[in-house]
């Protein structure tokens, strides 16, 4: 049987190039999963939630905090691109976000990111930047840029 990691699992590792090592390992989702201020959504190609045994297309993974909530990670299967559902992720999130109380949704990501475009399309503006962050498999040293998105 197919488990909500599992689905989390196959699409992050199909949606995360591995030249940037950005896909997390399925530990690292369990730990962040055992926490209760943590959240997810998974849907499938047609927008919906995966019935039992149903494989995902698409998943946010979240955190919140004071008045705030970090999106960790967003991830739609290669296939499954321009079909809207990154925006739809970002759409429950907000309202989700919204009703435990935060005021704002942050991220951050790898400077050059064609998800920025997403990003911004939604909202979502640059608060800061750190400089060569993240290290790539191969060594290369990769900025980071930290966004902000206001919850009305």
């Amino acid at each position: 049987m197919i488990d909500d990691i599992d689905r989390i699992m196959t699409v992050m590792t199909a949606a995360f190039d591995p030249a940037y090592g950005e896909a997390w390992n399925r530990r690292q989702v369990e730990d962040a999963l055992s926490f209760t201020n943590c959240h997810y959504l998974l849907l499938t190609g047609n927008a919906v939630s995966p019935a039992d045994g149903e494989s995902a297309a698409a998943f946010f993974l979240s955190r919140t905090g004071y008045e705030e909530e970090e999106l960790l990670l967003l991830a739609t299967a290669p296939e499954d691109r321009g079909k809207g559902l990154g925006r739809i992720l970002l759409e429950h999130l907000k309202r989700d976000a919204a009703s435990r109380g935060a005021r704002r949704l942050l991220l951050e990501m790898r400077k050059g990111n064609p998800a920025g475009t997403l990003y911004a399309k939604f909202g979502f503006y640059p608060i800061g930047e750190r400089r060569e962050y993240y290290r790539a498999p191969s060594g290369q040293r990769i900025d980071a840029i930290t966004f902000a998105c206001d919850i009305a």
